[in-house]
């Protein structure tokens, strides 16, 4: 790649890379999130020869996918008919890592904003980070659970009552019920079928999950009591556990299930944090972005993965590493004008690099 010059934020002439470099450790791609499209991105930058750092928030790579559900499989990610998510994030990990990105996590971003000579300073909870170009993956930000408000569950929470369910072998011989209809809801219902002694899915509506894992459901042992069923009421046994539910069917008819376990999947409360002020044009807790080039409203800062918004959107990890790519390919023509858009094949790629790595020469030790 060419040696590029920062462009100047102010129009005055471009200041030499290797100048502003003296003075701060200036990356080429910052990449805000390390979930699945985070370590796409990080990967491909790396291919592209970028200098790269991931920054997030959490204590470990894989965004929602580690936080929330690691053990719950996934189905909707090329080469793979079923990978848990733990899995599937640990391979994104050592993919993400070929091209030696630095990776800050534990470390929030709490500023962003385009400085005079081009740069992107970006002010975090451990300092300030440089870069010439930035792609957030921040997915849909800091998530909060949606809470069940009814007698008792609060006070059973981590005694029975989860909102985050880790360990598939947690939930082994036992009598689980699971609130929700949504995706995660009905993936938990179909993962924990074959681990759980009895698993009951109450929901107060439609299921809104991908259909052939709704067929899996229906087709399952699964207990479901919809639509019009709803939660009112938990309780707790003389050990101060978990015991039994309460929940009301579509007539209003109480009924009471037996259960230790109870997974409320109900959704999330998603916030931007921070981002919310870096002055992006938003959409609906989204980034608001070129569909051609994921470019947001602030020059040199792309985004990709749930974040991003466009006319169309579908919110898949697979999307997610198309928008990756096309994020870095523009993020890399930004800092360098003079770099191809298209570096072609991975494949191509590679072969010149491990080519270029076999003919370099090797210092002789001196006598």
């Amino acid at each position: 790649m060419s040696m590029p010059t920062t462009p100047s934020a102010n129009g005055a002439a471009p200041v030499p890379q290797s100048a502003v470099d003296s003075e701060r450790d200036v990356y080429d791609v910052t990449i805000i999130g390390c979930g699945p499209t985070g370590q796409f991105a990080a990967f491909y930058a790396g291919l592209r020869g970028a200098r790269t750092q991931i920054i997030d928030s959490l204590e470990e790579p894989g965004g929602a996918l580690t936080a929330i559900y690691p053990e719950k499989y996934i189905y909707d990610v090329i080469g793979f008919p079923k990978v848990l998510a733990k899995d599937f994030v640990a391979q994104c990990d050592i993919q993400a890592r070929r091209g030696e990105p630095t990776i800050r996590l534990n470390e929030e971003v709490l500023e962003l904003a385009a400085v005079e000579d081009g740069l992107i300073r970006l002010t975090t909870s451990r300092g300030e980070r440089w870069s010439r170009s930035v792609v957030v993956c921040a997915g849909v930000g800091a998530f909060e659970p949606k809470r069940l408000t009814v007698p008792g569950v609060r006070e059973l929470e981590g005694r029975g009552v989860h909102y985050f369910a880790k360990r598939v072998e947690d939930f082994r011989g036992k009598d689980v019920v699971i609130v929700g209809g949504g995706d995660s809801a009905v993936d938990w219902a179909v993962t924990l079928e074959p681990v759980a002694r009895h698993v009951t899915l109450i929901h107060r509506s439609k299921f809104r999950a991908h259909e052939a894992t709704v067929d899996e459901l229906e087709a399952s042992s699964v207990d479901l009591r919809f639509p019009g069923c709803e939660v009112t009421a938990v309780h707790a046994g003389d050990d101060g556990r978990l015991a039994a539910i309460a929940f009301k069917d579509g007539e209003g008819a109480e009924h009471d299930v037996a259960c230790q376990e109870l997974i409320v999947a109900i959704g999330f409360v998603a916030d931007l944090g921070p981002l919310k002020t870096w002055g992006f044009e938003l959409q609906k807790n989204q980034i608001v972005v070129d569909k051609i080039t994921m470019g947001t409203s602030i020059p040199g800062v792309f985004a990709a993965g749930d974040i991003a918004a466009y006319p169309a959107k579908f919110k898949l990890i697979a999307t997610g590493a198309a928008e990756a790519v096309t994020a870095v390919n523009h993020a890399v023509t930004f800092y360098d004008p003079k770099a191809r858009l298209d570096a072609g094949h991975s494949t191509n790629i590679m072969e010149k690099r491990d080519k270029s790595v076999a003919v370099s020469p090797v210092p002789v030790p001196a006598d």
